[in-house]
């Protein structure tokens, strides 16, 4: 019987989203199932590893019996994942302990060890600044969780678990991919290999680091157990994966140098193509991914809880989002002088757990809405400063649109804050859920079923494409200097208010 299927599966922050494609890219069905995060003590963000794996087979096995068709033409199955966080497994692939979330900032003590005693190295090394990520993630784990760390025989991302466990695999089996080595805090990016140098620095065994592989490997086959659960064969069979916002990016269809990818989710994500690796050393705020596609990479910098800013307005002040976005439309860009600070858990890029959310040049002809709208601003002058950063890394970067993904993509009044913020034209993506797609097309791609990736990536365009405004630019363009300037500030104000406590 002809091969004519392909599941996608992206482990999320959110929840668990899977969905089935035809090889011309159809989508045949979707599922999703909410995560639970738990919530502990002081910085503790975490999730259960059981409920990932369950979350797994319930949203396979649901999409398989509202797709009603045959399970052996499921050729195979990719899965992208939660990047920044960290889980562990023993020899016989099970879980020890819990996935540590990326929103997780335990680690934060051994941000500023790493930083000490090889800050830029680990930079040059990797691509990707130190922050809660899995270098201090493990060396947490190692100093705070002794007994567990004995236990580990390999770090693993959660998508590499969920897929170790639906093949039966061990230890010895596991991998990460390429595009999660600027998290890593002990790879070679550049040469895609660990780096026994920052290993040996900082203690971590290298037997405890998995293999490094491309996307489209073929890491399996389900089990009897697993194949039973999620309504398939045996003979379906599961390729590495990736992470997810390099997932998005690929089923995006960022392929080329010099694309603009934002993701407006849960977090704030912007990123941009280019074939030189050129670690940010100098403001440590870029991070240095690679693409799905070898050769490529895609720098990027979020904001940890960038579209959780906007939920929180909605949820403090009632009414929906195309109730505030009206209302925001109705004002002038620059919102008469006010700012917001989004970074309720602390900056990430660059690493700074001093700042914190802040409204600052409120007066009395502000409204509710000016401050809806300075939350979005607020994310577009991000935008702006790290485009600034790229662009001093990458001269000759010119850009003709922004290609935007996620809910906040949606909202016309967004992208076109976004676009004058840039100075780039933007095109929203009409299918906002990109991972689920690329993941699928990968593994797809990995058994031999399509034989070209970067044809199949073709985003699919919304009608609209929103431009600049000249005069808006400027606006913007003087609101960024005042904006960075005040996140400085903050930071130092922080810090001593929180020394002379």
């Amino acid at each position: 019987m002809k091969l004519q299927y392909a599941a996608g599966i992206d482990i999320g922050t959110q929840g668990t989203k899977a969905a089935l494609f035809s090889l011309d890219g159809r989508k045949v069905s979707e599922t999703f199932e909410r995560s639970r995060l738990i919530y502990g003590g002081p910085g503790e963000v975490c999730q259960n590893a059981g409920d990932i794996y369950g979350s797994v087979l319930r949203t396979v096995s649901g999409l398989m019996k509202k797709a009603n068709v045959p399970p052996e033409q499921v050729a195979a199955i990719g899965i992208d994942g939660q990047m920044a966080g960290i889980m562990a497994v023993d020899s016989d692939f099970e879980a020890v302990g819990p996935y540590d979330s990326w929103l997780d900032t335990r680690c934060e003590p051994h941000i500023n060890k790493m930083k000490d005693k090889a800050g830029d190295e680990v930079v040059r090394r990797t691509g990707g600044q130190i922050t809660y990520a899995h270098g201090p993630k493990i060396l947490w784990r190692k100093a705070e969780r002794q007994a567990e760390y004995e236990k580990i025989a390999k770090f693993v991302l959660p998508g590499v678990y969920v897929a170790g466990k639906l093949c039966g695999l061990k230890a010895e089996d596991a991998w990460i991919d390429y595009t999660h080595l600027h998290f890593s805090g002990f790879a070679d990016n550049r040469r895609k290999q660990w780096d026994e140098g920052l290993l040996s620095e900082f203690g971590i065994g290298k037997e405890r680091m998995p293999e490094i592989v491309s996307p489209w490997k073929i890491v399996g086959r389900l089990t009897e157990q697993a194949a039973k659960a999620c309504g398939l064969t045996p003979e379906t069979k599961v390729a590495a994966g990736c992470g997810d916002s390099a997932a998005s990016a690929l089923g995006a269809g960022i392929v080329e140098k010099d694309m603009i990818y934002d993701v407006a989710g849960t977090a704030s994500i912007f990123s941009c193509s280019t074939d030189r690796f050129t670690p940010d050393l100098k403001s440590e705020t870029l991070l240095f991914s690679r693409s799905v596609i070898d050769g490529l990479y895609t720098p990027l910098a979020y904001i940890g809880g960038g579209g959780l800013c906007l939920k929180w307005f909605l949820e403090q002040n009632g009414k929906d989002y195309a109730y505030w976005n009206e209302q925001a439309e109705k004002l002038e860009a620059g919102c008469g002088g006010l700012y917001f600070v989004p970074h309720f858990s602390g900056r990430t890029c660059p690493n700074d757990p001093r700042v914190r959310g802040a409204y600052w040049g409120l007066s009395f002809q502000h409204t509710t809405a000016h401050m809806y709208r300075s939350i979005m601003e607020s994310i577009a002058c991000e935008y702006a400063y790290y485009f600034s950063i790229l662009k001093r890394h990458n001269p000759g970067i010119s850009p003709k649109y922004i290609y935007g993904a996620g809910g906040g993509a949606r909202s016309r009044i967004f992208c076109q804050i976004k676009a004058d913020a840039l100075g780039v034209p933007y095109r929203p993506l009409r299918e906002a859920d990109t991972a689920v797609y690329a993941s699928a097309m990968l593994a797809a791609y990995g058994v031999g079923i399509i034989d070209d990736l970067k044809a199949a990536m073709k985003p699919s365009l919304g009608e609209e494409t929103v431009l600049p405004d000249k005069d808006r630019y400027e606006i913007y363009r003087k609101k960024k200097k005042n904006y960075v300037n005040l996140l400085e500030t903050l930071g130092t104000f922080r810090g001593e208010i929180r020394r002379g406590e």
